[in-house]
C-alpha cells in the first residue's frame, strides 16, 4: 500500500511509457504486476491517449523481485548515462552558439 501522499510527490509516480524508457520494462510486465497486486495504479489520459500511472518505489521493488537487483542497477545506470550524454551535447551546442556570438561581437568592436 502506498504511503500517505505518495501519489502527489514529485517524481513518485510515472506512466507506463516513462517506465519503458527508464527501466526498459514492457506494459505487459506492469500489467502482470498490477494483476499480482504488487503495483498500485491509476488511469490517466493525455490528449485522448490512455496510460497507467504507477508508483516508482513499487515498480523498483517489483523489478528487483522479478528481474533481480543487478538488472535494476544496470538499467538505472544506463538511464543516467543517457541523460548525462544528452546534457553534455546540449551544453556543447550552447557553448558553440555563445562562442560564435562572442566572435561576432569582438569582430564588430574591431571595426
Amino acid at each position: 500500500m502506498a504511503e500517505y501522499g505518495e501519489w502527489n510527490r514529485k517524481g513518485a509516480a510515472l506512466s507506463d511509457v516513462t517506465a519503458k524508457a527508464e527501466y526498459d520494462v514492457s506494459r505487459d510486465f506492469i500489467v502482470k504486476g498490477i494483476q499480482a497486486a504488487k503495483l498500485e495504479y491509476r488511469h490517466g489520459v493525455m490528449q485522448g491517449n490512455p496510460y497507467l500511472r504507477i508508483l516508482r518505489t513499487q515498480l523498483e521493488k517489483y523489478i528487483i523481485e522479478e528481474l533481480g537487483e543487478d538488472y535494476l542497477v544496470r538499467v538505472k545506470t544506463q538511464t543516467e548515462l543517457r541523460r548525462i550524454k544528452k546534457e553534455i551535447s546540449d551544453l556543447k551546442k550552447k557553448l558553440n552558439a555563445l562562442q560564435e556570438r562572442k566572435d561576432d561581437l569582438e569582430e564588430s568592436l574591431r571595426k
